[in-house]
């Protein structure tokens, strides 16, 4: 394009500071520079172009005859290897001069800035062609991205999943095909997504800079640029084989047989985007930063290259059939008779693909663009290179039809409604269906085991009086949800479930109860990773029982549930609360500072303990002496029975410690029991275990998930034996434990996520299938399967692919199917099509003959 210096720009210059003049009788001074031979010609144009910018951001009153040289050069239409400038002042040379080093650097940087972030837009939409094309199972991928409202989640994965299902929103070519081009889509899309935001912000910055001579930027760019080429590379990768997959598709049906040969030949392969790779690591080695980048261009134009391929075969595969038919339409000899043209042959009856509304969009803006490519083409073997020659065209940022592409491809992407609807609160989050069915079996099993151990269910208001729950939770207590004081009694959203259920047994005068709760909980916390400001608590309690046996009993439900859940390898770090006051009384913590420094301690899985070591200095008032002896004990942990007898020594200064000496023989007992129902193995012995609730008297016990997915602890428990008398009623003794079920969720989505597991969210075992309009029929068929207490649903419906497609959306395994001809001989049609299984029988005992079947499958 032909460029124009802004005259604004050229009055900012006039009214610089300069230096002085050169004599009237001197030559100009010579600014000569060649640009790397190696270099495209828009790599080149971006490096005049930058040096031009810099001039006008940066130069003194005498660079307008500069500026206006840089300008003839631009536009003289011919790439230049050599740039000779006559320039008026000595300030101006040194401009110049230290600029150069860097305008190549950073016009690449800009070039790849604009190149990258208009190519992974339109990569989301040729994306979505191939997963229409391939009938992948696309709603399963996606559903996976959602956003946590934990802040934890990839917000740039979730955008990219959310805008596939903008796109394929409607779609009836879902299919089975599940494959990782597809799964990770979000992934790789997303990262790149993530890094055009880095790039541009990077980019921006270094090209409206001052001019300096300093080079440091460069090696921090080309870092930053060296995650842009692998995910390129990613980007390229992935598109290559879906569009190879495509292709096999479409070979089986022989339509265009010559389109491999085209694409074998014409788009580069992942062999070429790794060379490309190495070349970039290799310049990259040599400090050869410009050379680096400008292998990051040559990458992104291959993997343009096979975006532009796999829109051409998915093209091809959708609109194959079409498109010949148009073809061989358009190039017929039409006969004229008597004036009139010819009647065409009645149209064939074909089954209409029904895409996505994003789509369909999307396919007519393309037809209507290729349009003038297909219509002049004579042979039709040439029909597949002249889609992709219109494709390589069409996606060539320097094509004016590009800006129109993506703009179509945003405003299909922008004109979903949902935008607009109203945000989740931070820290909560909905429960999609198929996270329902993870919840149910959760709960499940839960609530199993809790009665195995017979507990009895109990349910509490999800807000107390404000002065049952402040003074119990030590320094927690300030993330207590207060509601709005109007006028009446002040009340808070419960903390947890426990202080609840001690209110709830000293109000009822109970002396003895076993009690679980599944139930919400609301902390006014920061959310992150399996943390939410408003979770489950799933709770088992003893109260009135004051020996360690009831310790052991939690303990063992504990091991049982996370053993149950099935969620991997796990730890329960146990401590006591009186060998923890022993310890600080023996460290010599002042008693009115004991609760204060457990809740420092309570941070050490979080913190290290130089971090928390400053707190208790600092903000405390401990000495180093004592912080010191601190951390000499709450670094002891270990296997329970090997640690106990450690402290149990003779000379420990545990065993002269009242407090501590008692927590020695509880913990013996306990660990005795543990050992002998097989479990002990499960806990960890940890004196850095502190449990920062004020109400704990006893043992105190943590979960920790020890696999991949980090989610802190996942259930805690202890003993609070003086929690109950607080309410003014007498002593009674408790101990319990706490289930944290959102992480455990977050835990059982992950393991489905890696083993690729789909879980029904409906249970229904049979659709009852009414080939027609007949409600009333329905009725009395599904009637008596639900009288023989089938799970069953209903459907009318005169085409028979409706109740299919019902069938495998939500995984039904029986279908009862009614048509015409089964209502006139007075019978059904029982099918499973993943059992095999077909049958005719009566319509008046078909329920007996389908259960019968069903436990025949189930046995099998």
């Amino acid at each position: 394009m032909l460029l124009k210096i802004d005259p604004s720009a050229l009055a900012r210059l006039s009214l610089a500071p300069s230096g002085p003049n050169l004599k009237s009788s001197s030559p100009p001074l010579k600014f000569q520079q060649s640009v790397p031979d190696f270099l495209t010609p828009e790599e080149a144009r971006a490096s005049i172009l930058l040096l031009l910018y810099k001039i006008l951001l940066g130069g003194s009153s005498s660079s307008s005859s500069t500026a206006s040289q840089l300008s003839d050069i631009l536009n003289n239409g011919t790439q230049t290897p050599t740039i000779d400038l006559d320039v008026a002042r000595q300030d101006d040379l040194y401009l110049l001069n230290s600029c150069w080093p860097g305008v190549a650097l950073h016009g690449i940087c800009a070039l790849l800035d604009h190149t990258v972030s208009s190519l992974a837009t339109v990569a989301d939409a040729v994306a979505a062609l191939s997963c229409e094309a391939l009938k992948a199972d696309a709603s399963t991928a996606f559903n996976f991205f959602t956003d946590s409202g934990d802040g934890s989640s990839d917000k740039d994965r979730v955008a990219v999943a959310n805008d596939f299902k903008v796109l394929l929103n409607g779609s009836k070519l879902r299919g089975n095909l599940q494959c990782d081009q597809v799964y990770n889509i979000p992934i790789i899309h997303g990262r790149l997504r993530s890094l055009c935001k880095s790039v541009h912000s990077s980019t921006r910055v270094e090209l409206n800079s001052i001019p300096s001579a300093g080079g440091g930027a460069s090696e921090d760019l080309t870092a930053l640029f060296s995650s842009l080429a692998f995910a390129l590379q990613n980007l390229g990768e992935s598109s290559w084989i879906r569009a190879k997959l495509c292709l096999q598709n479409l070979a089986k049906d022989n339509l265009f047989p010559s389109l491999a040969e085209s694409f074998s030949a014409g788009c580069p392969d992942v062999d070429s985007l790794k060379a490309s790779i190495m070349t970039f690591v290799s310049s990259k080695m040599e400090k050869n930063y410009v050379r680096s980048l400008h292998e990051i261009y040559n990458l992104s134009e291959a993997v343009r290259k096979i975006i532009s391929w796999e829109a051409t075969i998915s093209f091809i595969s959708l609109e194959g059939s079409e498109l010949m038919e148009n073809w061989q339409v358009g190039t017929q000899v039409k006969e004229v008779i008597d004036g009139a043209s010819a009647k065409s042959d009645k149209k064939k009856d074909k089954k209409k693909k029904v895409m996505g509304k994003g789509t369909t969009v999307l396919m007519q803006f393309i037809k209507d663009r290729l349009q003038s490519v297909t219509s002049k083409v004579i042979d039709s073997s040439a029909l597949p290179e002249k889609v992709a020659q219109g494709f390589l065209s069409f996606l060539d940022l320097k094509d004016p039809g590009f800006e129109h592409l993506l703009q179509k491809v945003k405003d299909v992407v922008d004109s979903n409604e949902s935008r607009r609807l109203p945000k989740l609160a931070k820290g909560t989050r909905d429960f999609a269906k198929e996270q329902m069915a993870v919840r149910e079996k959760a709960f499940s099993i839960i609530g199993n085991v809790f009665k195995r151990h017979g507990a009895m269910a109990l349910d509490t208001p999800v807000f107390e009086l404000r002065e049952t729950l402040t003074g119990k939770y030590g320094e927690d207590s300030k993330l207590i949800y207060d509601l709005a004081d109007q006028g009446g009694e002040l009340c808070s959203l419960r903390y947890d479930l426990t202080v609840p259920f001690a209110r709830y047994v000293a109000m009822n005068g109970l002396t003895s109860f076993r009690r679980y709760q599944m139930a919400k909980v609301y902390r006014r916390d920061n959310p992150s990773k399996g943390r939410y400001r408003e979770f489950y608590q799933c709770d088992f309690d003893i109260a009135g029982d004051e020996t360690i046996a009831a310790d052991f009993e939690v303990v063992k439900i504990l091991t049982e549930l996370l053993d149950e859940l099935n969620i991997g390898d796990y730890e329960i770090k146990l401590n006591h609360r009186k060998l923890l006051d022993g310890m600080l009384d023996i460290c010599g913590v002042p008693s009115h500072k004991v609760r204060t420094i457990c809740s420092s301690i309570d941070k050490l899985d979080k913190q290290s303990f130089d971090q928390i070591q400053k707190e208790m200095i600092e903000e405390k008032g401990l000495d180093a002496e004592t912080v010191e002896k601190i951390g000499s004990f709450v670094k002891l942990r270990g296997h329970p029975l090997k640690l106990l007898l450690e402290l149990k020594k003779e000379g420990s200064e545990f065993l002269k410690n009242d407090a501590s000496n008692q927590a020695l023989k509880d913990l013996e007992k306990l660990f005795q029991a543990l050992d002998n129902s097989r479990c002990v193995d499960k806990v960890v012995l940890d004196l850095s275990l502190a449990r920062g609730l004020d109400y704990y008297t006893g043992v105190i016990f943590e979960a920790v998930f020890k696999g991949a997915t980090q989610v802190g602890s996942i259930a805690a428990g202890g003993r609070y034996d003086n929690l109950i008398g607080m309410f003014g009623t007498k002593r009674v003794a408790a101990v319990g434990v706490s289930l944290g079920i959102e992480r455990v969720f977050t835990i059982m989505e992950q393991l489905q996520k890696d083993e690729k597991q789909a879980l029904r969210a409906s249970e229904t075992q049979v659709l009852v299938s009414i080939l027609g309009d007949d409600i009333a029929l329905a009725a009395k068929l599904v009637s008596m399967c639900w009288d023989a207490k089938l799970n069953a649903e209903f459907m009318a419906n005169k085409r028979l692919t409706k109740h299919f497609d019902r069938a495998k959306e939500f995984g039904i395994p029986w279908m009862v199917i009614v048509g015409e001809r089964e209502i006139n001989e007075g019978i059904v049609k029982l099918k499973n099509k993943e059992a095999k299984v077909e049958v005719e029988v009566p319509t008046s005992n078909f329920v007996d003959e389908l259960m019968r079947l069903m436990n025949d499958a189930s046995s099998r």
